[in-house]
């Protein structure tokens, strides 16, 4: 199968798309520039995430369903790629704690029962979904209109999780474990870097398809640019990428106007949750750089020809779309992420959470893909 990287570059740009688009957001620019001009950095960096995603073709739950079903790990290995490059660029600044003195912190958290069984039921709901929390972000923007009704329904999950967190916090758990405050940041670097580079040996010798650097290479300089975007993230917003806090955010705004008290809530009644329900969400550094995620995702669909406006689906398929998202809601809130916040930042910070969300994501999938076939 050809990569879809070669596929959208083949096509005529869209300057028509480009120019509806930029007036949207240029209004964005607007009211985030309100909040200061490092707000304005993150939007540009959600967008460039967002092209670096689209145009790499860069994904995460296709890519678990390959290696599942084809025992192709071409996608999987660019993962591991781009892990090991943001574990090496991570590491000096968290040793260091703190950058131009603004202080910075890691994904680090408890690793548990509590992110095993979020991770899991991520995995299935990306699977339904057909998009994992990056994904649906970056899908909606190339134009799959099935995707906002996975991210309404995300929306929906991550708030109704997050009513419950106090009970799934009282689960057994390890406290936060990040390798390189336990055994120096040398030799935790080493020893994920081996752990990696293991990985994907294992990973080489049972994919049948071994692509040569050439046709790996849009995945790979993808996984390359994201590590690289995820190390300004964090040196710019304190604290590494993350995607799905934002969508827990909204559905509590959302409740919010329809009636429901915030108070009645111990979540939400936390200081810092608290004043993120009271400020804008342009103030928000998430929801800022999701936002920037779906234009980047959109300008570059539109430079590479590819956007389209698909709307058809069958009732299967919306079905698929609203449980996957309710799922990954759920679970991306009591896992402490998503395949972006908890995975690809919590094992750049080291995170034995991080480890563990790959773990529990992975058999998530296969339960996904047997459960998607239901609604083809």
């Amino acid at each position: 199968m050809p990569l879809a990287a070669d596929i959208r570059t083949a096509a005529p740009a869209q300057p028509l798309v480009l120019a509806v688009a930029l007036v949207p957001a240029a209004l964005l620019a607007a009211a985030v520039s309100q909040h200061g001009t490092r707000m304005l950095a993150l939007l540009a960096l959600g967008a460039a995430l967002g092209a670096t995603l689209y145009l790499s073709a860069f994904g995460f739950a296709s890519a678990y369903r390959r290696l599942i079903e084809e025992r192709d790990a071409t996608a999987v290995r660019a993962q591991l790629l781009m892990l090991g490059a943001a574990t090496l660029l991570f590491a000096p600044l968290l040793a260091q704690g703190s950058w131009l003195g603004r202080d910075l912190a890691g994904a680090v958290a408890p690793a548990g029962l509590q992110v095993a069984a979020g991770a899991f039921l991520f995995g299935i709901g990306m699977q339904l979904a057909g998009g994992c929390g990056s994904g649906t972000l970056y899908a909606a923007g190339g134009g799959q209109l099935r995707m906002l009704l996975t991210l309404a329904a995300f929306c929906a999950g991550s708030f109704w999780a997050s009513l419950h967190l106090q009970a799934w916090s009282a689960l057994p758990a390890l406290e936060p474990i990040a390798l390189g405050s336990r055994v120096g940041w040398p030799a935790a670097v080493a020893l994920q870097l081996g752990a990696l580079l293991a990985l994907d040996a294992l990973l080489a010798r049972v994919s049948p398809r071994r692509p040569g650097w050439r046709a790996r290479w849009p995945l790979a300089a993808g996984a390359l640019t994201l590590a690289v975007l995820n190390f300004f993230t964090l040196i710019t917003a304190g604290h590494p990428w993350s995607i799905t806090w934002a969508f827990a955010l909204w559905g509590a705004k959302i409740a919010g106007t329809l009636g429901w008290d915030p108070s009645t809530s111990a979540f939400w009644s936390a200081d810092f949750q608290r004043s993120a329900l009271e400020a804008s969400v342009f103030a928000d550094t998430t929801s800022v750089m999701d936002f920037g995620l779906v234009f980047g995702a959109l300008a570059a669909a539109a430079y590479a020809g590819g956007f389209r406006l698909r709307w058809r689906m069958s009732a299967g398929a919306a079905a698929s779309a609203l449980l996957g998202g309710l799922a990954m809601g759920y679970g991306a809130r009591i896992a402490y992420g998503c395949n972006i916040g908890a995975f690809f930042s919590g094992v750049a910070s080291t995170s034995l959470h991080g480890w563990l969300w790959i773990a529990a994501a992975l058999p998530g999938c296969w339960a996904g893909i047997l459960l998607r076939r239901r609604f083809s």
